[in-house]
């Protein structure tokens, strides 16, 4: 999580959860309670249609197929999202752990401007269902995703990239700060 300011990064925390931890988190859980075998690409697909970071007021199913590890045939398994949520639970507590950490590190003369205009999602896991109220439960600060979560990261390189010159330097003074 990085906070800017200014075009400059103020704090900066670092946590290596993402999608793909998501996803074999996902991958996990089936093995462990279906005792099926499932890749990456159907968790991310599980992941997409039905996780949810709080319960839904209407749980959704998902009828998927994998290969059942005590004979190595195929098998047809239907998850549900609260199965999901209880599958990727710690490793978003971690995430949450970690923006409320970067939040108490926050300079009180930027804390007012976030809770003014909030805390922005981006990437796919700002996709997982309830994952903007729960941080926003959790930090007590409102919570949006941006609008095209998924093209963040790759727009904010490509900024990067054009302006090279003035981000080594926010990055040689973030360190020194750290």
């Amino acid at each position: 999580m990085q906070l800017f300011h200014f075009g400059g990064i103020v704090i900066s925390n670092s946590l290596r959860i993402a999608g793909d931890e998501l996803d074999e988190d996902i991958v996990n859980y089936v093995k462990r309670v279906y005792n099926t075998a499932i890749g990456e690409t159907i968790a991310e697909e599980i992941k997409k249609e039905i996780g949810c970071a709080t319960p839904l007021m209407t749980e959704k199913t998902l009828e998927i197929k994998g290969r059942d590890l005590n004979t190595g045939l195929p098998k047809n398994i239907t998850l549900t999202s609260a199965e999901i949520q209880i599958a990727m639970q710690d490793s978003i507590s971690d995430i949450i752990d970690v923006i409320k950490a970067t939040l108490e590190k926050t300079p009180p003369e930027l804390a007012s401007d976030i809770m003014e205009k909030g805390i922005i999602l981006a990437g796919g896991g700002a996709l997982i269902e309830n994952l903007d109220k729960l941080v926003s439960e959790k930090t007590g600060m409102p919570v949006f995703v941006a609008e095209n979560p998924l093209d963040c990261v790759v727009k904010g390189t490509g900024k990067t990239i054009e302006d090279l010159e003035r981000l080594r330097t926010v990055l040689i003074n973030s360190r020194k700060r750290r």
